[in-house]
């Protein structure tokens, strides 16, 4: 039977290589989680008219909110008071008392609190 003598270096050589592999393991792990997949030009097409369909839908909805907005009555006076009060545009004013439901009170608290 023959006996074979390890050297420190030799010990060292082995741990080093068997560290090595052991992190290329775990580095192995760590990359692979992640699977590439293909998208194809028919998904990407459904996808892109979905997506513009959605943009329709949005617009739709806020020209009938304007359309809303447009019918509830202000007075010009409430609207002079927040431009000079506030240094806001007129459509800003406009807008928010109309957004408030004309109430003067709770379009100035809400341009307050913006």
């Amino acid at each position: 039977m023959t006996e074979v003598n390890n050297t420190p270096e030799d010990d060292k050589v082995e741990k080093q290589k068997k560290h090595d592999a052991e992190s290329a393991a775990d580095l192995e792990k760590v990359t692979d989680f992640a699977e590439e997949k293909e998208i194809s030009g028919t998904d990407l097409t459904s996808l892109l008219a979905n997506l513009g369909t959605e943009r329709q839908k949005k617009k739709i909805l806020q020209l009938e909110k304007e359309k809303e907005l447009a019918k509830v009555p202000i007075k010009k006076e409430d609207v002079e008071l927040i431009i000079n009060e506030l240094e806001v545009t007129k459509q800003k004013a406009e807008r928010t008392l109309r957004e408030n439901g004309g109430n003067l009170v709770a379009a100035l608290t809400a341009l307050v609190k913006a």
